[in-house]
């Protein structure tokens, strides 16, 4: 059963693009990590500094913070927030379309409420999260 998807904030993407990424990634997952809601809020540098530094101690704006809750059914709930302006400078610096960052910042995001994790520094484009989430950008973009 396809998530159900929520889409607030001001975004440069189409909602159904949107839906569709989240929605393909929960379709690559066991049945085990079952997807029921996500809602994907795209946010200012502002507000996006607040919650990173609010919930992840780090005093500046950040690309895509997620964050997960099972439910009694054992269905996963989850929240992404992505920070177009941020993605655009990711954009620019990778010489991909904001578009195509969005997408992949969407992507991480489910992927991570779905339990996957990437270690920080050089190694993250390296890890099996790093190429899941890019063989998927690649199938939406």
């Amino acid at each position: 059963m396809a998530p159900e998807v929520t889409i607030g904030g001001r975004t440069a993407l189409p909602s159904a693009l949107v839906r569709r990424a989240v929605r393909m990634v929960a379709s690559t997952e066991r049945p085990a990590r079952r997807l029921g809601q996500v809602s994907v809020t795209f946010l200012g540098p502002v507000r996006m500094r607040r919650l990173n530094r609010r919930h992840l101690k780090h005093d500046r704006p950040t690309d895509v913070i997620a964050f997960a809750l099972r439910t009694p059914d054992g269905a996963l709930m989850g929240d992404v927030y992505v920070c177009r302006a941020v993605a655009a400078h990711r954009a620019r610096d990778a010489g991909c379309s904001l578009r195509e960052e969005l997408v992949r910042l969407i992507v991480h995001g489910t992927l991570h409420v779905l339990g996957h994790d990437h270690p920080a520094g050089p190694g993250r484009t390296r890890s099996a999260m790093w190429r899941r989430q890019e063989r998927l950008v690649g199938r939406l973009t």
